[in-house]
């Protein structure tokens, strides 16, 4: 009988442990209120017919767009931002010839 409560005692403890895990950041399916509860400095990137896409800074190179449709998360994506003095090489190729 004492076992028997110290192994289900043991094993509460240990489930408990789970509480304290780091969450994941970003899942698929997750909703648009626990996304924003999680990423305060997220922006609206667009609008567009039930689709919202959220912009997420990642430093100051990258960036995480965020795509939620009917309130829960479809698409993801990680990009890196260009800096504003950077010109795309085809526009530089062009004014070369």
């Amino acid at each position: 009988m004492k076992r028997g409560i110290v192994f289900i005692a043991t094993l509460l403890m240990l489930g408990s442990c789970g509480i304290f895990l780091p969450r994941p950041e970003f899942k698929k399916g997750m909703t648009e209120n626990r996304f924003l509860r999680q990423n305060r400095d997220a922006v609206i990137n667009t609008l567009d017919n039930g689709k919202t896409v959220y912009r997420v800074d990642r430093g100051e190179r990258f960036f995480v767009l965020a795509t939620f449709e009917d309130g829960k998360l479809v698409k993801l994506e990680e990009k890196e931002a260009r800096p504003a003095w950077m010109q795309p090489q085809e526009d530089q190729e062009k004014r070369n010839k």
